[in-house]
């Protein structure tokens, strides 16, 4: 394939590394920074410039269409890529809007061509680790998944706290869970004159007893990447940060007896051994350019494991979340 990458400051250089590691040619890289191209004829002398993202959408040589902008850039782009007949990897979230997304994916589907969101942790050892052991059953029913994703800034100025770090979130859980939240409630703060808030919680309901939480801030004096979840047989603990064992399974859980006294219950606590299983170490971001790359050429009997469905539920989830948070935190159904 030959690729077209928009897009050359923080995650651009790692696309390109990688697509170009897994054997694609890249043929552009569209940037409006003459810094940043320089950057990249110093680099890949090969790969041709361009200010002009038309140049590179209306070249027939190229396939698709990889896009590493700000989010606000992400439908224009990827719809005229698309209705060019390019396939397209776009960075998450994939569009501001959830019509946005239902529109990228009708034509996309219409088209026959791949839309894929790069949810790069979907890719990582550790939540396919997570992801085998949930299915297998060794955690038994599921009860809860509880998320902190807090640091000290970087402060956006077009997208709140939750938009920014919690798509990493919701991601994981719709790839781990197969239920659908039904609703979200949402709180959050600015604490900038820009009224863009910088911490916020965020709860997804779910028609079973299942419950799902995230914690975003931009104004934390440390850096936390942690997931619990918890089963009704086992625990887990997700650790991004810890470099070595970022997944601990906890042998603990809770039953709850009856007692003697009328409506009063026994509950009895267990807790045994903890283990750290042994992860992928293949970096995360060349999976998903080899997925990107499989589904592409399997004309669509391959689908991604983040795929464009995935990418919609996770702004939807988002963009009602934004809503819940103007309604000082009413529950809002997802449609």
């Amino acid at each position: 394939m030959k690729l077209a990458v928009f897009g050359y400051g923080y995650w651009g250089p790692n696309l390109v590394r990688n697509f170009m590691a897994v054997g694609q040619t890249v043929k552009y890289v569209v940037d409006s920074s003459p810094a940043q191209l320089q950057r990249v004829s110093k680099t890949y002398p090969s790969i041709i410039t361009t200010t002009d993202a038309d140049t590179a959408i209306n070249d027939s040589e190229v396939d698709a269409i990889i896009i590493a902008l700000p989010v606000r850039f992400h439908y224009e782009l990827s719809k005229k890529a698309l209705l060019a007949g390019k396939h397209v990897m776009v960075e998450k979230p994939m569009t501001v809007t959830g019509d946005e997304a239902d529109d990228l994916i009708e034509i996309a589907m219409s088209k026959k061509l791949v839309l894929m969101p790069d949810h790069t942790f979907l890719y990582t050892g550790a939540v396919r680790k997570i992801k085998s052991l949930i299915d297998t059953g060794e955690l038994g029913n599921m009860l809860y998944f509880d998320s902190v994703r807090v640091n000290l800034g970087l402060f956006q100025h077009d997208v709140n706290v939750l938009w920014d770090l919690a798509p990493h979130d919701i991601s994981i859980l719709s790839y781990l869970f197969d239920e659908k939240p039904i609703s979200v409630s949402a709180t959050g703060k600015s604490h900038s004159e820009s009224g863009i808030e910088s911490i916020a919680y965020l709860t997804m309901h779910y028609q079973s007893n299942f419950i799902a939480h995230a914690t975003a801030s931009w104004i934390s004096p440390v850096k936390l990447r942690t997931v619990l979840i918890g089963g009704t047989k086992k625990m887990i603990v997700y650790d991004d940060i810890e470099p070595t064992e970022k997944v601990k399974v906890y042998d603990s859980g809770f039953e709850f007896k009856d007692a003697q006294e009328h409506n009063k219950f026994r509950v009895d606590y267990r807790v045994g051994d903890i283990y750290i299983p042994k992860l992928e170490m293949t970096e995360a971001l060349m999976g998903m350019a080899t997925d990107f790359v499989s589904a592409v050429e399997s004309g669509g009997k391959h689908i991604p494991v983040s795929d464009m469905h995935l990418g919609a539920l996770v702004v939807k989830t988002l963009e009602a979340a934004e809503k819940s948070i103007k309604k000082n935190g009413a529950e809002v159904t997802l449609a």
